[in-house]
């Protein structure tokens, strides 16, 4: 299981984890308190290694970063020691601040441009038959992986508090077998919970296990993870095939429709 490591294409960095601890905590940007986000932002971390996911260098930048503003305010002011480039009276939180707004404007300018791309696929040309389309039901938000990861935190913390943890023995799943599980469980029932999948899960490292092969078939589109909002339980189905695109019309097909 430790040679096992799930890559992602698109793997969120240090400043979308930072806006999502932010946003759980419901609190605005220049509000936030950073000694806390600090400690937040280390037990992801923590777990995302336990989760054998690659964590890339600029996560641990941040980490570095957060970790030396946090020391700086358990200090009074007149033991706080300025770093090498620092002016003097600046303040490091105020600058990890600007970067989070800066790039929230971003990612939400980002967003609306991709609210105006869904909506400009909805509108056709004038065509010689009126096209009809199912009315397709209301879609529920995908997750992210950092909702991922704090979903399965709570069940390491569930199967770490049990007295009879079964760690010291032999593992007795892989990755593989999980995957095998888990097509047949979403073979028989169309949606499951996110907790249902570890409700017999015993140990951490079948925890770990479960969780890998959940990743992978995310990854490999077989299964979709979805909140009816945010920080809501996360439920997971199997993942809609691809629609064929129409077949483009014949000559004469064409031609009988003029």
């Amino acid at each position: 299981m430790s040679d096992y490591k799930v890559k992602f294409e698109v793997f969120e960095g240090p400043l979308d984890l930072l806006l999502y601890l932010i946003k759980k905590e419901e609190v605005d940007i220049y509000e936030v308190n950073l000694t806390q986000l600090a400690t937040e932002f280390i037990r992801y971390i923590e777990v995302m290694r336990l989760l054998d996911l690659e964590i890339a260098g600029e996560f641990l930048v941040m980490a570095s970063t957060l970790m030396y503003i946090k020391s700086r305010e358990l200090l009074p002011l007149d033991q706080q020691v300025q770093t090498e480039g620092e002016d003097e009276g600046e303040d490091p939180r105020w600058e990890l601040i600007r970067q989070l707004v800066e790039y929230k404007k971003f990612k939400d300018a980002a967003a609306q441009l991709q609210t105006l791309e869904a909506r400009q696929e909805n509108i056709f040309p004038r065509l010689p038959a009126k096209p009809e389309f199912e009315a397709e039901a209301p879609g529920k938000p995908e997750v992210s992986l950092f909702d991922l990861v704090n979903a399965v935190t709570a069940i390491l913390k569930r199967v770490t508090q049990q007295p009879d943890s079964r760690d010291v023995f032999e593992d007795k799943w892989t990755v593989s077998e999980k995957i095998e599980v888990m097509i047949k469980a979403i073979s028989e029932r169309s949606r499951l919970k996110f907790s249902e999948l570890f409700a017999g899960a015993m140990s951490r490292t079948e925890v770990v296990v479960t969780f890998l092969a959940l990743l992978e078939l995310i990854r490999l589109k077989q299964l979709v993870a979805m909140q009816n909002e945010p920080f809501s339980e996360i439920e997971i189905c199997r993942a809609e095939p691809a629609a064929p695109a129409p077949a483009a019309p014949s000559a004469p097909e064409a031609a009988a429709t003029v």
